[in-house]
């Protein structure tokens, strides 16, 4: 409707040739005639129209001076509050850009320009812009919800959309992420808010579990044992008297972090060794421990290779597939 109104008619058109005409008429005889105050009259209109234009310039310098005191302002309070980065980049620019479009459409104004037909016009090129951009609206809806309810943050290892990796950037319509093998992924907002996401740093502590397999005939509670010690000997194992204030002080994790709903762990449970499955060819063994996130991948590995080393020269074998053959003689 605005766009049909905006569109003017031929005859409305012709109209206006002819109101043109007759002023620039006008101008002449007024200049043949009496030429004194023609230029009398034409030198006010450029010294008020000049002293417009000052005015709207003095307008437009003062508001960039504010807009920066603002945005150092932001960055002084982000900086002290500890805010998330990305959530602050995405605050300050919108601040920015919202108060540079009102300090524009002022000092437009100030110039004596109907500051209404703009705003139609603007109004309208936004909403054709958004119908030509639906996805990246989409996207742009997603990275608000990502900046506010925080599945994961910059530097949490999340899997999602069929990739996983670290997360190096959070912006307001995409996130990056680096995987393991140092590639750049860029998943969009939009269906990253909408899909699962695992994060694999979305808790300060994390359960290790390892599947041991050792072969039949051997003695269950001194492998059981066995095992055990192996865990409780790596310092990197949380144990059940681990000082918990101490960890999380360590570990930087804020009082309002340890208030939130399954966050805070007020003991460790002790490792845990037992006997889970009695296989065609062997009998296995689960294993838990729990330990520090970022700890995750070094102790799991290096209590695999643990058990590898140092089981079989205790007298408890591993198993591999095999077929027990019989020969009956006749």
């Amino acid at each position: 409707m605005i766009l049909l109104q905006a569109a003017p008619t031929p005859e409305q058109i012709e109209a206006r040739r002819d109101s043109i005409r007759a002023g620039a008429r006008m101008m002449i005889e007024t200049a043949k005639n009496d030429p004194e105050t023609f230029w009398r009259e034409v030198g006010e209109t450029a010294l008020h129209f000049g002293i417009k234009v000052l005015a709207a310039l003095l307008i437009f310098g003062i508001g960039i001076l504010l807009i920066r005191w603002v945005q150092r302002i932001l960055k002084r309070h982000f900086e002290r509050r500890q805010t998330e980065p990305t959530i602050a980049s995405f605050v300050s620019s919108f601040v920015s850009i919202s108060m540079t479009v009102l300090l524009i459409i002022i000092s437009v104004s100030t110039l004596g320009v109907n500051t209404t037909s703009l705003a139609a016009l603007l109004a309208a090129g936004g909403m054709a812009i958004g119908m030509a951009l639906s996805g990246t609206v989409q996207n742009f809806a997603g990275g608000i919800m990502i900046l506010a309810f925080k599945p994961f943050k910059a530097g949490d290892f999340i899997e999602a959309q069929g990739a996983s990796g670290k997360v190096i950037e959070v912006n307001i319509t995409a996130t990056k992420i680096l995987t393991i093998d140092n590639r750049v992924v860029i998943l969009p907002n939009g269906t990253l808010s909408n899909g699962v996401i695992n994060n694999f740093n979305g808790r300060p502590l994390r359960r290790v579990e390892w599947s041991v397999s050792v072969s039949y005939g051997v003695d269950a509670a001194a492998c059981k044992e066995a095992i055990l010690a192996i865990v409780n000997s790596d310092p990197r194992v949380l144990q059940p008297d681990t000082d918990m204030k101490k960890l999380y002080k360590e570990l930087r994790i804020s009082d309002y972090q340890l208030s939130t709903v399954n966050y805070r762990m007020d003991a460790i449970p002790a490792p845990f060794v037992a006997l889970r499955s009695l296989n065609e060819n062997d009998i296995t063994f689960v294993v838990r421990a729990w330990v520090k996130a970022d700890e995750y991948w070094n102790v799991f590995f290096a209590l695999q290779e643990r058990f590898y080393t140092e089981l079989p020269p205790q007298g408890f074998t591993f198993a591999y597939p095999h077929v027990d053959v019989t020969m009956l003689n006749s």
